[in-house]
């Protein structure tokens, strides 16, 4: 009898304990607190105010990664392919941008883009990409010749330009920050320092209970917290494809991050740059160049590169990771990426390293750069997802998995570029997906 009562209570003891590192319970919970995740959170909490809602996040605030590491463009959407989701969501994504960025007082500068030709043979693909802006529905667009450029950007050297009157800038960080707000004020909990390491069916709720069968799953964290949910959500970046292993979903796509170097104008140089400069994109591969761009705060950022980085996480250039670097050179698709961009590749670690290389690009626009103009700045770090062919994926990729609790999950595996600008937009394809999905 004693022996069993002992039993019973060590039992309620252990149940307390786990009820004790019980956070809270809700019906959905977003995982990732960057840009994507907290306006797709926002989407949802304005769609659904009488469900509960939280985000998790595993950084002490929102927008830390990706979010706050980026050349701040609002891009109107001339690059992609007219009819696609991307096109279509990068338009109407930057309408929805600039009319957020004035409901909410935030700063922005629309200055403009000019994509510059500097030799005879980018000519037809400057033409070719004059007309896929238009069929995209891009506003403003226009050829322009040399002179024109100089009128625009009187230190800029070009044969010709397309002229995107349509493009600004803005510090995303802000805007994500603002979702997170919004998010707050109509309910919504975020819980930062939230490293999601689990997700699993509860095992202590019986079929019976209320709870169970209200919030069966439940997210633990590194330090033992844990919630309750009905549904996830995840728009993870860098650590998607890690998140849709831990809840039991394909490993594929998978994340190889990619570092972007950016070296800055010295303060006072910048009255070479008034809005940004972009190069003719090489069809042949997904990054667009270095270019020119301002920022809100005044200064000037030329770059980037493109560059593995041996961290996901990693923003300097000798940042190291042997899990991350291991997992990234272990997967049969980067290697076969790697071999059919061989002299790319060994261009972009070159330049890395070497300024007067990165100036040597820079300058076929503005010749009156110098290394004495410069200084090194800052990086960022692009969760590009990769197949095992090889082949980067450009497009939204969505996952759930089966089961108990795969069933329950709605992973984004995938949010290309430009997902800031288009995150309002994506956000509402989003909230679409967990609606039909999980029949909110």
């Amino acid at each position: 009898m004693a022996a069993a009562l002992r039993g019973r209570a060590g039992g309620l003891a252990a149940l307390w304990r786990l009820q004790s590192r019980r956070l809270s319970s809700f019906d959905v919970a977003v995982v990732g607190a960057g840009i994507v995740g907290l306006a797709a959170a926002r989407e949802l909490i304005q769609r659904h105010p009488s469900l509960a809602f939280a985000v998790l996040e595993k950084e002490q605030e929102p927008a830390h990664h990706q979010s706050g590491h980026n050349s701040g463009v609002i891009h109107s959407g001339i690059y992609y392919t007219p009819g696609s989701l991307k096109a279509k969501l990068c338009v109407q994504g930057a309408a929805l941008c600039y009319k957020y960025c004035d409901q909410k007082g935030i700063p922005y500068n629309q200055c403009g883009k000019l994509i510059v030709a500097v030799e005879h043979d980018e000519i037809p693909r400057l033409k070719a990409l004059y007309e896929r802006g238009l069929q995209n529905n891009v506003p403003g667009l226009k050829l322009i010749g040399a002179k024109e450029i100089q009128e625009k950007e009187p230190f800029c050297r070009g044969l010709m330009a397309l002229d995107s009157p349509y493009t600004g800038i803005v510090d995303y960080k802000q805007v994500a920050q603002s979702y997170a707000r919004d998010f707050q004020e109509a309910g919504g909990t975020i819980l930062t320092g939230f490293e999601v390491t689990n997700m699993e069916m509860a095992k202590e709720s019986s079929p019976e209970s209320e709870d169970g069968l209200k919030y069966p799953v439940i997210v633990r964290n590194k330090k033992g917290e844990e919630i309750s949910c009905g549904h996830i959500l995840t728009c993870a970046g860098l650590h998607s494809d890690r998140l849709c292993e831990i809840s039991g979903c394909s490993p594929e796509p998978r994340i190889v991050p990619f570092r972007g170097d950016y070296l800055v104008l010295k303060p006072e140089k910048c009255y070479l740059v008034k809005g940004n400069i972009y190069p003719v994109p090489n069809p042949r591969f997904p990054f667009l160049g270095v270019h020119f761009t301002p920022r809100m705060d005044g200064s000037v950022w030329l770059g980037p590169n493109a560059v593995l980085a041996f961290k996901r996480e990693g923003y300097r250039l000798l940042d190291f990771s042997t899990g991350d670097f291991l997992d990234a050179v272990s997967y049969s698709g980067l290697w076969k990426l790697v071999l059919r961009n061989v002299s790319y590749g060994l261009g972009e670690l070159y330049r890395a390293f070497s300024l007067s290389a990165q100036l040597k690009q820079l300058q076929k626009f503005i010749p009156e750069v110098t290394t004495n103009d410069v200084l090194r700045g800052p990086s960022g770090v692009r969760a590009q997802a990769l197949d095992s062919d090889g082949n980067l994926v450009d497009d939204f990729v969505f996952d759930g998995g089966t089961g108990n609790v795969g069933s329950r999950i709605l992973h984004v595996r995938n949010a290309p570029s430009p997902a800031a600008t288009s995150s309002l937009a994506i956000a509402a394809v989003i909230a679409d997906e967990v609606e039909r999905r999980f029949q909110l």
